[in-house]
């Protein structure tokens, strides 16, 4: 087992710096493609051997030091009893909202064996083929509730904020039944073998610093503290949260995600004795190969204080990137970062 990954959460010495990327297993491998023109999205979700095979694959392909469970952050809100369906171009849609009390009353905390026990399935079938750690997720509660409130995804959550600001009882007991749902389902990916866990929190940039203290931050702490006893380590990724990365620092999370919008030496100087992940720009991967080898030598030098550093993208990688990009990304990184020598 190539355990450098997790060294690197813990903050221990490695070899040389980890690499994997958020969405690896996805639309910008022709090998997926393939996959995904058999089956509907949902449906690749909830076929435990397709997800071996996807979740494998950039594994084989690129030579990551992690691999990332396939599945989607809205599958436990699904489980809930929400309606959910994925449209081409469009995303995930909610046809059924939830702005009401009686819309609220209509989820349920569902039990994770039950109601996802294609996910559990997916992770001990994988463990079983994996050499590298496995990493179990899902999305943070705050992210979560937007889709369900805004029926998808939004541009200015007009919706999830009037609700905040209007009605914050109700904001706060969606928050709750979407808190306690993520945890077991989290404890459920853990007891079936993943090795980590990451909290998504893709929207969490959209709040004030104040707001995201008050509405999202208690939510996501209340599960990674339950998350504790798992032993695993925990990382938290908010998207767009330079802003918030005091805050985010008091989750207890072991690990903080960083997008692209912060210079890394400056993020470990204010995290303290954390690892970080991250955070190449997305879109780097379109430079050309000298260029791209100098802006990861040059992350590299900047993230040489971190307690603990996973190289990683500051977002998902996009679906139009080249794989071959993609893998010589993954070469310079194990390269340049070799200290062996």
């Amino acid at each position: 087992m190539n355990d450098t990954f997790l060294k690197a959460c813990r903050g221990e010495k490695t070899d040389y710096t980890p690499i994997w990327m958020m969405r690896q297993a996805g639309r910008y491998l022709p090998e997926y493609q393939k996959i995904r023109g058999k089956v509907s999205f949902l449906e690749l979700c909830k076929n435990p051997e397709l997800c071996v095979e996807v979740t494998l694959q950039p594994i084989d392909r690129l030579n990551m030091d992690a691999a990332i469970l396939f599945s989607d952050i809205l599958i436990p809100m699904q489980a809930m009893g929400a309606t959910l369906e994925f449209h081409e171009g469009k995303g995930p849609i909610f046809p059924q909202t939830v702005r009401s009390k009686k819309e609220l009353d209509k989820l349920s905390v569902p039990d994770p064996i039950e109601k996802t026990g294609f996910v559990m399935e997916t992770i001990r079938l994988l463990r079983k083929e994996l050499k590298v750690p496995l990493i179990g997720f899902a999305g943070a509660p705050f992210t979560c509730a937007t889709y369900l409130i805004e029926g998808g995804s939004s541009k200015v959550f007009w919706e999830t904020k009037k609700m905040m600001y209007t009605n914050p009882a109700l904001f706060h007991e969606l928050m709750e039944k979407i808190t306690k749902t993520t945890s077991r389902y989290l404890l459920a990916q853990a007891e079936a073998g993943a090795q980590a866990l990451q909290l998504f929190d893709s929207w969490a940039g959209i709040l004030a610093p104040g707001d995201f203290e008050e509405f999202a931050l208690p939510y996501a702490t209340k599960i990674l503290t339950e998350l504790r006893q798992t032993g695993v380590p925990l990382i938290y990724f908010a998207n767009n949260g330079a802003t918030l990365l005091d805050l985010s620092v008091t989750t207890g999370a072991d690990v903080i995600g960083l997008d692209w919008r912060i210079n890394i030496g400056d993020a470990i100087r204010r995290v303290g004795k954390k690892a970080v992940q991250g955070n190449i720009d997305p879109f780097a991967l379109l430079l050309p190969k000298e260029a791209l080898r100098q802006r990861i030598k040059r992350l590299l030098a900047d993230a040489e204080g971190a307690h603990g550093h996973i190289f990683n993208l500051g977002h998902g990688i996009h679906q139009f990137t080249p794989p071959d990009q993609a893998k010589f990304a993954v070469d310079c990184v194990h390269e340049l970062s070799s200290r062996q020598s």
